[in-house]
C-alpha cells in the first residue's frame, strides 16, 4: 500500500496515524487562517473582475465532481439569459503551469498537454469561452478581452485562490463528507468544515441527514448520471449502458480523484466489471490497457480527453466513454444568480 492510499484510509477516521499528525494539522490550519486574514486585510493583494465571479471548489482534497458541476452551471446560466465563460488554472497544461506564454484560450481542439484535461472537457461539453492561466485573474481579464459579450465568469476550482475576488463561492463535497473533519495532514481538508461559503453542494446518490449535518450549509444534492457508453474512436457510436455487459468481459478504468464514485455509478447501472483505478490526471502514455483482458474497457470523459490524443488508444475498439450529467434542483441557479445581485452583468 503506497503513502497516498495509506493517508486516504487514515483520513476517514481519527485513528493512530491521524492523531499522530494532528499537531501538524493545527499549524497548517493556523497558517491557512493567517493567509486568509492577510487577503481580507489587504496586505496580500487581490483583483476584482468587472463581471460577477462564481467559484466552484472544494475543501476535501482530491476529486469531488467539480467539472460536471461547472458544466451544469454554465448550461443553466446560459438558459437564464446570461453569457458565461470559464477560467481555470489548467492542471498539467502549459497555460496553467509556469509557462511564460501567460493565459491561453482553450477549445475542443486543444490538447490536454496544452491546457489540462478538465478545461478541454469543459470547452467541449459546455461550448463556452474557456481560458487557463496560473493567475486566474489574468485568465479572466484575457477571456473578457477576447469575449466582451461574457457577463459572468465561473472559476473551475480556485476556492483557495484568494488573489481573485469572487461574488459566489460554491463548495462541493461528495459522499465522504468531511472525512475525519481534520485539516491536512491529519485529515483530508484544505480548510476547516466551518469555512464560510454561499452554496454547499453534495455529490452523492443519497443525501442523508447525517451527511447534510456534517458538511453544513443547507446543502443541495447533486447526482451524476450516465445512461450510455460511446466508443472512444467514434463518439457517435452509442450503446445503452445497461447493454454494454452483453459484449463480453468489462473492465472499468478511472484516473480521477475518487475512482470509487465512477465504479459505484456503473454498479448501480447493473454492470458487472473489474475495477482498474488509476492515479488522478493519469497521462496514459504508459499503455495501461496493453495487458488488460477484456472485450470492453469503460472510462470517464476526463480520461477520454487524453486517450483521444493517443493514436493507439483512439483506435482500440475496446475503449468506451461513459458521459455523465449533473442532476441538481433547477432552483439552485436562481439562488446563485440572486447572490450575484449588486454586481452588474455587463
Amino acid at each position: 500500500m503506497n503513502l497516498e492510499s495509506t493517508l486516504t484510509r487514515a483520513w476517514l477516521r481519527r485513528g493512530p496515524l491521524a492523531c499522530a499528525l494532528y499537531p501538524v494539522s493545527l499549524l497548517f490550519r493556523a497558517l491557512t487562517a493567517l493567509r486568509g486574514w492577510l487577503y481580507r486585510a489587504g496586505v496580500l493583494k487581490s483583483s476584482r473582475l468587472p463581471v460577477p465571479v462564481i467559484v466552484v471548489g472544494n475543501i476535501f482534497i482530491g476529486g469531488t465532481g467539480k467539472t460536471p458541476l461547472t458544466i451544469w452551471l454554465v448550461e443553466r446560466l446560459r438558459a437564464a439569459g446570461l453569457t458565461p465563460g470559464v477560467i481555470s488554472r489548467g492542471f498539467g497544461g502549459k497555460g496553467g503551469g509556469t509557462s511564460p506564454a501567460g493565459p491561453r484560450a482553450v477549445t475542443a481542439l486543444s490538447t490536454p498537454a496544452e491546457a489540462g484535461d478538465e478545461p478541454v472537457l469543459i470547452a467541449t461539453r459546455a461550448a463556452c469561452p474557456v481560458f487557463v492561466c496560473r493567475d486566474r485573474a489574468e485568465a479572466g481579464r484575457a477571456l473578457l478581452a477576447a469575449h466582451p459579450e461574457v457577463n459572468v465568469i465561473v472559476t473551475d476550482d480556485g476556492l483557495q485562490h484568494y488573489a481573485l475576488q469572487r461574488d459566489v463561492e460554491v463548495v462541493l463535497f461528495d459522499g465522504r463528507g468531511v472525512g475525519n473533519g481534520w485539516t491536512l495532514p491529519a485529515g483530508p481538508l484544505r480548510e476547516p468544515p466551518s469555512r464560510r461559503r454561499d452554496v454547499t453542494v453534495v455529490n452523492a446518490p443519497a443525501l442523508t441527514p447525517r451527511l447534510a449535518a456534517r458538511v453544513g450549509g443547507r446543502p443541495w444534492q447533486m447526482v451524476l448520471a450516465g445512461d450510455c457508453a460511446e466508443r472512444l474512436g467514434d463518439r457517435r457510436d452509442r450503446v445503452p449502458l445497461r447493454h454494454i455487459g452483453g459484449r463480453g468481459r468489462v473492465v472499468a478504468a478511472a484516473g480521477i480523484g475518487n475512482p470509487g464514485r465512477f465504479f459505484r455509478m456503473l454498479a448501480d447501472a447493473g454492470l458487472a466489471f473489474q475495477e482498474l483505478p488509476l492515479p488522478d490526471h493519469h497521462d496514459f502514455l504508459d499503455r495501461p490497457f496493453a495487458h488488460v483482458e477484456a472485450e470492453v474497457i469503460l472510462m470517464t470523459e476526463k480520461d477520454a480527453v487524453k486517450c483521444a490524443h493517443i493514436e493507439e488508444l483512439r483506435n482500440d475498439p475496446r475503449l468506451w466513454v461513459v458521459p455523465v450529467n449533473a442532476q441538481i434542483d433547477a432552483a439552485l441557479i436562481e439562488h446563485i444568480v440572486e447572490k450575484c445581485r449588486g454586481r452588474t452583468f455587463a
